[in-house]
């Protein structure tokens, strides 16, 4: 039964990391994200105590307000996708083909670690599409959702390795600084084109 709830949190970061990927209203990606921390609360559930693996559900919802405090009152031009690489038909083969290599990657790490295949696989995939995010993008926003998805990835497979309540607080206070970072560049970003 635990086996079958990682594999539907494992499909559910695949839904939500290629949702991010495709999104372009930020009040959608950032529901999307919120949804995404839903998965990796389960799949670091599956390590740690749940009063622990809720410090993650509890900091992502956290990190999702506080973007959407600094956005609320902003007007987002929607992106130009006329580019090859910025185009959705793009973000989702590229989305498919890191879903596709980090399965296959995650059969060798869930071994090598001793861990569950959908453990290593919502892991990998969620750094895999961090990292496409990133290399894709120059939105604040953007690269703000992608460094979130990134992070959320490591700390599944850090999960794995350490059980450390201090390690799951340094964990959250990199979310939140990282959220308050987005928050200052996002504001900055919007004071800049207001001028």
């Amino acid at each position: 039964m635990l086996e079958t709830l990682n594999w539907i949190a494992a499909f559910l970061t695949l839904g939500t990391s290629i949702g991010l990927l495709l999104s372009r209203d930020w009040r959608w990606s950032l529901a999307i994200l919120a949804t995404q921390y839903l998965g990796v609360f389960w799949l670091v559930h599956s390590h740690w105590p749940i009063s622990m693996a809720a410090v993650k559900l509890v900091t992502g919802w956290m990190v999702c307000a506080a973007l959407a405090t600094t956005l609320r009152g902003s007007i987002e031009q929607p992106a130009s996708e006329t580019a090859w690489p910025e185009g959705r038909l793009f973000r989702s083969l590229a989305g498919g083909l890191i879903a596709l290599t980090t399965f296959a990657l995650a059969q060798w790490t869930a071994s090598w670690l001793s861990i569950s295949l959908a453990v290593a696989w919502g892991s990998l995939l969620l750094m895999g599409m961090g990292l496409l995010h990133l290399g894709v993008t120059i939105q604040p926003l953007r690269v703000i959702l992608g460094l979130l998805t990134l992070l959320a990835g490591f700390e599944i497979m850090y999960a794995s390795v350490e059980s450390s309540t201090l390690v799951a607080a340094l964990l959250a206070v990199i979310n939140l600084c990282l959220a308050l970072a987005g928050a200052y560049l996002l504001s900055a970003h919007t004071m800049e084109d207001s001028k």
